[in-house]
């Protein structure tokens, strides 16, 4: 079985916790209320989006994303 690796961003959510995003997999979000559990949630999000894309004959979708931050004066 093929292993995939994609990055994740988690962001703290005005009301509580953490909304996360998958940005090589358009559409692939989820949430929870805390660190752990938004990373359980967003694990079994990709895990049924990869699944679908399988199941429809689509491609695995590769990763190529450069994560650099900028540094912005006013």
């Amino acid at each position: 079985m093929p292993t995939y690796h994609y990055t994740v961003i988690l962001e703290r959510e005005d009301d509580g916790g953490y909304h996360a995003f998958c940005p090589a997999l358009k559409g692939c979000h989820s949430h929870g209320d805390a660190v752990e559990d938004t990373i359980t949630h967003i694990h079994e999000a990709i895990e049924a989006y990869l699944g679908s894309l399988q199941a429809h004959g689509d491609p695995i979708p590769v990763e190529d994303i450069l994560v650099k931050p900028l540094e912005i004066a006013l």
